[in-house]
């Protein structure tokens, strides 16, 4: 394929699309293809099979990943978040706090028509 040792994967794009461009690509290109860590066995055999599916060469696991990385960002927060195991009772307090807020609203507004309805007899 079309690969040199100054722009290694972007060489097949020759000349065209311009120079900023192809690095940006190779900066992707090469992350994507790199050996990452197996999340199942710890091995660094995981290997991208099509767009957000990987699969661990060592043991075998399939799993679902970012685009071109196998763990994303926000992955990573949520992961940390649920070995905490703070987030839970803060959620069902923010989902009480909401219900409550929207319970509150629905009253003061029947509140008012009642009182609109009085007014007008």
């Amino acid at each position: 394929m079309g690969e040199t040792k100054k722009v290694r994967y972007a060489g097949r794009f020759g000349v065209r699309y311009g120079r900023g461009i192809r690095e940006r690509v190779l900066k992707v290109e090469e992350k994507q293809r790199k050996p990452h860590k197996c999340p199942n066995c710890g091995f660094k055999k995981v290997k991208r099979i099509s767009t957000g599916i990987y699969k661990c060469r060592k043991c075998g696991a399939e799993f679902a990943g970012g685009a071109y990385t196998p763990s994303t960002m926000t992955g990573r927060i949520v992961v940390r978040m649920v070995k905490q195991r703070k987030f839970v009772p803060l959620m069902k307090e923010l989902l009480l706090t909401t219900e409550g807020a929207e319970e509150q609203a629905e009253a003061s507004e029947t509140k008012e028509e009642e009182k609109e309805e009085a007014k007008q007899e």
